[in-house]
């Protein structure tokens, strides 16, 4: 782990038994020791985000949120802007993207659906590699942010790639400031009661605060969408959440 994770997350890993070795902040500092603990000890690599299988297991959150969206809306139809019971499924999509396995995996499951998706990033520091990225048609290979979003200071994996830049799978990709992360954090946190790390609520936040994403949906879409927002991340603790809105 970078050795400036949240140190609940370092302690609940600790707890399981693992022994935690540590490393910088950067995806090349983090991949040199990881080659170093495989040369040494002969460790097989279970990726995080760069791997086929990856990409499925966490594409399983696109099937859950799909089936818990059609159960909803027929049990209560006025949930959807629609107004319509069992109706094909969610116009659009949001998820955070770091190394792009959760948005890559949720974009193949609704790829033979009508279901439009997209990725959301912080722009601190050029963290919205992703977007950068897909403006220039070109994966950006370097990132190198202290963005609040911790779980997102991640470049686009090779095989993500492959997906996200597809315009067929994935519509585009949204960033905000820290600002906008902090207030859409705070709303999560006094409204829905809901214990999220800042890389989970950016998703919510391009929906509530990006100017281009809320013109797009007005546009093509005057009565709205019905949105599947992914909170991915808890990584956190009290302290850390005060200092965080102390500042």
């Amino acid at each position: 782990m970078p050795r400036i994770s949240t140190p609940s997350k370092i302690a609940g890993t600790q707890s399981y038994g693992a022994e935690v070795i540590f490393s910088g902040s950067t995806s090349v500092e983090r991949e040199a020791v990881v080659a170093e603990v495989q040369a040494r000890t002969g460790a097989i690599l279970v990726p995080p985000y760069d791997d086929f299988n990856i990409i499925c297991g966490q594409g399983t959150t696109a099937l859950e949120m799909h089936a818990q969206y059609l159960d909803a809306v027929k049990e209560e139809p006025k949930l959807s802007v629609h107004n319509k019971a069992g109706g094909a499924g969610l116009d659009a999509v949001i998820t955070p993207i770091g190394g792009g396995g959760l948005n890559s995996g949720v974009a193949t499951f609704f790829s033979d659906k009508e279901t439009k998706v997209f990725g959301a990033e912080p722009n601190f520091e050029g963290a919205d590699d992703c977007r950068r990225g897909l403006d220039t048609g070109q994966r950006v290979e370097i990132v190198k942010t202290l963005t609040i979003a911790d779980g997102l200071r991640t470049p686009v994996g090779v095989l993500n790639w492959e997906i996200i830049s597809d315009k067929k799978k994935v519509v585009g990709a949204f960033s905000v400031s820290e600002e906008q992360i902090k207030a859409a954090m705070r709303l999560v946190l006094e409204r829905m009661k809901v214990v999220v790390e800042p890389s989970a609520v950016v998703g919510l936040a391009v929906c509530l605060y990006n100017e281009e994403f809320r013109r797009l949906v007005e546009k093509e879409a005057p009565e709205g969408w019905d949105i599947g927002i992914v909170f991915s991340g808890g990584n956190t603790t009290v302290e850390a959440i005060g200092k965080l809105f102390s500042s």
